[in-house]
């Protein structure tokens, strides 16, 4: 790493003043000192989700209940002066639910389109996989889109839209399995850890100190959705050399040719690499993306878009442990 910027200190310094990312990085500070207040660790869980949000990309969150997945999900989305619209998916969900459906007015004589709670620039899906695959067919495709389009007129997402989904590793009844094509439309697969013994002490502590309190209620909001789209457009920006692209394309496609992997990432994962080192990049406070974001971006991006052999699935193998193997074969960008 240090031989990587001693050898671009020269062209560091022709573009290091080309983008101010120093507004950027004050708004995330005052995010993180807001959920702060409520939330306890989980500081790197903040950084993926506030890469994300940068990086325009959507985000799963994995772990057993109460960790405060949903609670995260909240608390970003109160920081933001934007909407925001919560969706309990369960079996008998439709999509008509999530997307709308048509009313007739008889006053009128006409159909008017009345807008489902998908139509928000943050949505928190509760339990993604408890929905049948039809809905969750419907979800999807929104997030890809970006728009939906009911008897053939076409409805586009207010700027920002994310979709923050959380979903329960553990329990398996009544819940239906993401396929894997459609797990790729989320750009970070984000799992939770439980709190350090020292963590759930403080825990413990701050909800005493709060009372009746709600958690929500400490946060205000600290950045408008209009800056949110500013900052996106800037990340854009963030400069990335050929040797970058060309670690991240061998990173990627050593993940087609691994022994302990029956499905490798596709090119839409090597662009959510490069999506999200650029924004992870900027939280830094930098303009340029160098092996460490590609490193720190990796698990998240691929965790959920590389598939175990059947083999090393029944060994307890995990895919994060394959793709750091992968990530320490190749040769760092000098």
């Amino acid at each position: 790493m240090e031989a990587y910027n001693q050898n671009h200190d020269d062209g560091k310094s022709l573009f290091e003043n080309r983008l101010n990312v120093e507004e950027l990085n004050h708004a995330a500070f005052r995010i993180r000192n807001e959920i702060g207040k409520v939330i306890v660790g989980q500081e790197k869980v903040l950084d993926h989700l506030l890469t994300a949000l940068l990086a325009n990309g959507h985000v799963l969150l994995e772990g057993v209940p109460g960790i405060a997945k949903t609670m995260i999900a909240k608390l970003l989305s109160k920081c933001v002066s934007t909407g925001f619209s919560r969706i309990q998916f369960t079996p008998d969900l439709m999509p008509s639910d999530v997307l709308g459906t048509m009313v007739f007015h008889s006053s009128r004589s006409e159909f008017e389109f009345n807008k489902g709670p998908i139509f928000s620039n943050f949505v928190l899906i509760d339990e993604v996989n408890r929905a049948p695959a039809k809905t969750q067919a419907a979800l999807f495709e929104v997030m890809e889109e970006r728009q939906v389009t009911i008897d053939g007129v076409t409805h586009p997402m207010d700027a920002p839209f994310i979709v923050l989904a959380t979903q329960n590793p553990v329990e398996h009844e009544g819940t239906y399995r993401l396929p894997e094509a459609q797990l790729d439309r989320f750009l970070f697969k984000v799992k939770l850890d439980y709190p350090s013994v020292d963590q759930e002490v403080t825990i413990l502590q701050n909800t005493q100190d709060r009372g009746s309190n709600l958690e929500v209620e400490q946060v205000s909001p600290v950045i408008t959705a209009e800056e949110i789209v500013d900052f996106q457009n800037l990340v854009t920006q963030v400069r990335v050399d050929h040797d970058i692209l060309s670690y991240i394309a061998s990173i990627i496609d050593k993940t087609r040719h691994h022994s302990s992997l029956f499905l490798g990432a596709s090119p839409r994962a090597s662009i959510a690499v490069l999506r999200s080192a650029k924004a992870f990049a900027a939280l830094e406070g930098r303009d340029f993306v160098t092996p460490e974001d590609v490193k720190e971006m990796i698990v998240p991006v691929l965790n959920h878009r590389v598939i175990l052999t059947p083999e090393k699935e029944m060994e307890g193998l995990q895919p994060e442990s394959v793709i750091k193997r992968i990530v320490d074969s190749v040769d760092v960008p000098r």
